[in-house]
């Protein structure tokens, strides 16, 4: 199923809020955020075993790009608001 299809409540809520791009990023967001949640919760099952208080080395690279995707995102989105028309 496409992203389109299992998110298309959320992705018209957005949309109609925000604009189509807009729309689209803020629900990538979320899906962003979604997915460092679940990343962290497995984090704490699968630790590293040099140092059993962090989470395995492959969560921890997988978190810091979910981080930086997010942040990405979240420029492109200021950018767009910022954007005036013309």
């Amino acid at each position: 199923m496409s992203a389109f299809d299992e998110h298309k409540d959320e992705l018209e809520h957005f949309e109609q809020m925000y604009g189509s791009a807009r729309g689209r990023l803020a629900v990538a967001l979320d899906r962003m955020t979604n997915a460092l949640v679940l990343a962290g919760q497995h984090g704490v099952y699968c630790t590293s075993q040099r140092n059993p208080t962090l989470p395995a080395m492959d969560l921890r690279m997988i978190n810091q790009e979910l981080v930086h995707a997010k942040e990405l995102v979240q420029s492109v989105m200021e950018e767009l608001r910022n954007k005036k028309p013309v």
